[in-house]
Parts: C-alpha cells; structure tokens; sequence
C-alpha cells in the first residue's frame, strides 16, 4: 500500500485525505490537536471552522459560488458536509459548525487505512512524500524550518473571530427578522440603532481596552479587520461597511441608522454570530461595548471573539505549479498556508495537492491545472503573482481575467466544463 503524509486535519488536509484514502492509501495524519491547545480551535473535530460559519456566496454567479460547484464536481468532503449541516444564511453557505466538523470527521475515521499521530511536528520528512495544511496557525519550529527551505522568511497578518450568542437572549422587542432587501427568506437578525446610539456605540468601540498581541507584526488582511480597527478610521464607516442600514427597514418600514446583522450559527437556531464583528477586544469589553448594541443588552456570549496570527508562505518564490515546494519537491503545500484565502478556497487547494502528490508517487505525469476554471486562476496567481507584494487570494472574477457581468454565464460553462475534464484526466478516465 502506497504511504502519503498529511500534516493538519482542517479543512485542507481533510479533503487531501479524502481523496487519498478513496484510492486505497494509507494516510498518516499528524495533527498535534486536541493535545496542544493553539488558543483558536475549540474541538477537536477534522476541518473546525475558526472564524466564521459562513463559506461565502452559494450562487453560481458567484465566484466563490463558482469554486464550491468546481470543488463538488471533484467530491469535495467539505461540501458534502457543508450540505448535510447547512443554517439558514440567506444567499450564503452557513453551516451548524460542529455538525459540519463532525460529519468531516466521523466520515474519514471510517478508513481503515487512516493513521493518526496527535504530535506535534517540528520537521518536515526528507525523502517521504508529505502534503503540509498546517493552516494560518504554522508557528514555532516548523515555520522556522519551511523557512529556511523556501529560502525566504516567511510573511503573515492577523485574522479575528466574531463572538457568538445565544438567540434566546436576544430581546426580541427591539431586533427583529430580516434579509437585506428581503433576498430569500428572513434569515437575519437585525439589531437597529438610532443616531445617538451608533455614535455612544462607535465612541466606546474605539475607546475600548484591546488584547494583547503576541507580536507587534499587525499587518491585518483587509477583508476581515477588526470591527474596532474600521470603527478607528472614521465615525460613519461602519454604516457603510458591516453595519449599513440599506435594505434593512424595520417591520414598520422605518429606516434604522444602522443595522448589526446576526446570522444562524447552529442547525438548531439557538446561537448566532454577529456577522462583521471580528474583534481583539478583552473579553470583558466584548461584553460591555457589544451589549450597548440595541437588542443585545443581556446578550449572553457562548464564545468571544479571538484574534490569532495567520502564516502564508510567499507562493512565488515557493511553490511549483503542482503546490510542491521548489527546493523540497517532496512536499506539498495545501490551504491557506500555500496563499489563499478562505474556507472553500483553502480546502480546495487540498484536493489539488492530493491529485499531484498521488501522480508523483505512482510516477505519472502532472496535470496542469486549467486556467478557465477558478481553482486553476487562483493557482496560477499563486505561481506567478509578483513576488515583492504578494498577499493572500480569495476567489473572485479578477483572477479570471475581470470577465464582465454579461459574459460570466458563458465563463461558467467554461469553466465547469474544463474541471470535468480535468477531473476525469487525473482519474485516469
């Protein structure tokens, strides 16, 4: 039986396993949780979400909607699961978190040829092949050692996690049910605030004690700053970013302010997260600045939110077009630590990494990844983005070459078309 390593169980190393272990290999897994506490994940499920339960826009038109269809024509684990544990979220993917993991898990323990190393790995095997999804959260000696490897230092940012509440403790006199523009059903709710209720709010938020940092490297990813940080950079910027009133009337059709949306967190409706609310606040300010939110004045918090260093390497200077490390082709680098940004993107560089790691054991030729599918674009920014200011890349029609909105329904079909091809190439069909 052919041996793969796979260094993580999130959601990348997840789908590099399920892949891997539906041909027949015997996977060792090496993930150090649940018996070192990295201060991020809370279970010790495969594929946890950390941050938010959303895995963004499930319409096609979309370009994440886009990925998710090119992931399920691949058997994508992580849409499977997302399917089985979907919440209401409007025109999102929402997920009940720990049936979402849970189900990942349940499913790949069922391999028999699955073995399972809860240590943590400090250096990287020479000679055996290893598919690394260590995620955002790659820290200590092994950093210090991909480092060396890719010959670069390697870069980061900060990410954060909005805090999730229980809806009973919800008053219900002031919040009130609603999608924004009533797209779909009622999924949200919505807390409204007067003027002088978002500017106290505002006021406190910038004002309130942060956490401390582990490193003064506070280089934040744009897409998910700190409610705090975006409050600091001008008191009506959050009425137009994640508290934006637009489409958000009250039953009486009154128009609020402002508006802070919750969305569904649990298959159950019990908890819901305050959907743009990644914070490095202390506890104890999360809970007095977020109660001044009309609404949630006794809200009680199942989980505040946290702030943690994300690590990515520079894709450029490191990886080969199959996600192997030029100066250690040996290893492939999977996720969000290979330079994307996302769930469903980082899971998706899973699969890939699988499908050349297996054709480099069985001593086939690699298959380059096509650029009309959205996988394929991100890969490609990945190899050939410019190496002196790359950042992390999320799904998104740029990368596809600014296709216009009257032309993304002839890409799609493009693009589905190219990852059935694909797919079935490197099935051997």
């Amino acid at each position: 039986m052919k041996k793969v390593n796979v260094i993580g169980a999130g959601l990348a190393g997840s789908e590099a396993m399920n892949y891997l272990l539906k041909r027949g290999y015997e996977v060792h897994l090496f993930e150090r949780r649940p018996e070192v506490d990295d201060e991020a994940h809370h279970t010790g499920y495969f594929g946890e979400l950390v941050c938010s339960n959303s895995l963004k826009n499930k319409q096609l038109t979309n370009a994440c909607g886009l990925l998710k269809e090119e992931m399920r024509r691949m058997d994508s684990v992580t849409m499977e699961a997302a399917e089985k544990s979907e919440v209401p979220s409007g025109n999102a993917l929402g997920v009940d978190r720990d049936l979402f993991a849970k189900s990942i898990t349940d499913y790949l323990l069922s391999f028999p040829n699955l073995h399972i190393h809860h240590e943590e790995v400090k250096s990287l095997p020479k000679d055996e092949v290893t598919i690394l999804a260590t995620g955002p959260l790659t820290n200590g000696e092994l950093m210090e050692e991909l480092s060396k490897i890719i010959g670069a230092n390697n870069l980061s940012f900060f990410d954060a996690s909005a805090p999730i509440i229980r809806k009973d403790s919800i008053d219900f006199s002031k919040a009130y049910f609603k999608s924004r523009y009533d797209k779909g059903d009622a999924d949200y709710i919505n807390c409204p605030f007067t003027k002088d209720e978002y500017v106290n709010f505002v006021y406190e938020l910038v004002h309130a004690e942060k956490a401390m940092l582990h490193s003064f490297d506070t280089h934040y990813f744009e897409s998910c700053l700190p409610i705090e940080v975006i409050a600091s950079r001008g008191v009506d910027t959050l009425r137009y970013g994640p508290l934006k009133p637009k489409g958000l009337e009250r039953p009486d059709g009154s128009r609020p302010y402002a508006v802070c949306q919750l969305r569904q967190d649990s298959k159950l409706g019990d908890y819901y997260n305050l959907v743009g609310f990644q914070t490095n606040l202390t506890y104890p300010e999360q809970k007095r600045v977020f109660r001044m939110i009309p609404g949630l004045e006794n809200a009680e918090f199942i989980r505040y939110g946290l702030m943690h260093r994300n690590s990515y390497i520079n894709a450029p200077l490191a990886l080969n077009p199959d996600l192997s490390l030029k100066n250690a082709p040996n290893i492939f680098v999977a996720g969000q630590l290979s330079g994307v940004e996302g769930y469903v993107e980082s899971s998706c560089m899973g699969i890939i990494a699988a499908i050349n790691a297996a054709r480099k054991i069985e001593g086939q030729e690699f298959i380059p990844t096509p650029t009309e599918t959205m996988f394929g674009a991100l890969i490609d920014y990945l190899c050939y983005a410019s190496p002196n200011s790359f950042a992390p890349m999320n799904a998104n029609w740029a990368v596809l070459g600014n296709i216009p909105k009257d032309a993304r329904e002839q890409a799609i079909e493009k693009a589905l078309a190219a990852v059935s091809s694909y797919w079935a190439k490197a099935n051997g069909r």
